[in-house]
């Protein structure tokens, strides 16, 4: 079924982050009508909060929820077929782990959900309206509060239906980083353990007052680079979008960029314009994640 764009009918989407749950309304042709951030907090706190908003904006404009699509933090059961379908998984984020985001919602909300991880939706999101739109294969990594990857190869994701957990890969330390322990509970020093804007945070400081010229952006934009070379390795993606908190520094897809030129070698033969047209950040900036909830509901449709 395919929703008309001027049906009272909208689409919701949910940007399920481990810091904030970022909600929007959007018509069926992905048009943003409202949208709202909530900070996380507890499961029944944060969700009673976007339901609430969902419920209270479709009603003040008439309107109709028809799906919502959730894009979501990991690990989650994104196996449509399971009767666990939408559960978080073994969180480090206290209080979240086992909780159901779909029969949450379902149940809230009356209306059919559907759930991928937060990676998934946003890249189909950049495949269908931004930086990814118009290539048959490309991997989108969020660097935030953790790191993800979802990676697309012919219209299909993969380790469906599983997801990829690629921030636990393991990392070749940096020469000037080899006192930090990592800040992932699980592995340490893995991808997210030594490069999340956590990571980042917890040995460096906040990155919204560092110069660009601070030697803790050379340090990530390696292991940033080393992350980008074991996905054009092994699934050779036409573009890598770098996306979450993080890459708001504008200095650092750049820095990502030459250091990756420098560990690839000239191995696959990439001149530095295809590496800049390769490795690039949202086209969709911020709302990758929440119009990938939308691009979630609109297939559900």
């Amino acid at each position: 079924m395919t929703l008309k764009t001027d049906s009272r009918n909208v689409l919701a989407g949910l940007d399920a982050g481990g810091t904030t749950f970022k909600c929007g309304l959007a018509t069926a042709d992905g048009k943003l009508i409202t949208q709202e951030r909530f900070p996380v907090s507890t499961p029944a706190e944060t969700i009673a909060s976007c339901v609430d908003f969902f419920r209270t904006r479709a009603n003040a404009a008439g309107q109709t929820i028809s799906a919502l699509g959730i894009a979501s933090f990991g690990p989650i059961n994104i196996d449509a077929t399971s009767p666990d379908y939408g559960t978080i998984l073994n969180t480090p984020k206290p209080g979240w782990s086992n909780t159901n985001l779909r029969r949450a919602f379902a149940d809230a909300l009356k209306v059919p959900v559907t759930v991928d991880t937060d990676v998934n939706g946003a890249l189909a999101a950049e495949l269908a309206w931004g930086a990814a739109k118009g290539v048959s294969s490309a991997a989108y990594v969020t660097v935030g509060t953790g790191i993800g990857a979802g990676i697309c190869s012919g219209g299909t994701f993969a380790a469906a239906p599983l997801h990829p957990e690629f921030g636990h890969i393991s990392m070749k330390r940096h020469a000037d980083d080899a006192a930090f322990a990592g800040t992932c509970s699980f592995h340490g020093d893995c991808l997210e353990g030594l490069a999340s804007a956590a990571a980042f945070m917890a040995r460096f400081g906040d990155p919204r007052y560092l110069d660009e010229n601070h030697a803790g952006w050379a340090v990530e934009a390696d292991y940033l680079a080393q992350a980008c070379l074991s996905l054009s390795l092994s699934f050779r993606p036409q573009r890598i979008i770098l996306g979450g908190g993080l890459m708001l520094a504008p200095h650092l897809i750049q820095m990502t960029r030459d250091a990756y030129q420098k560990k690839m070698a000239g191995y696959l033969g990439e001149t530095e314009e295809e590496i800049e047209q390769k490795i690039v950040t949202p086209g969709l900036g911020d709302d990758a994640g929440l119009l990938g909830g939308i691009k979630l509901a609109i297939d559900l449709n």
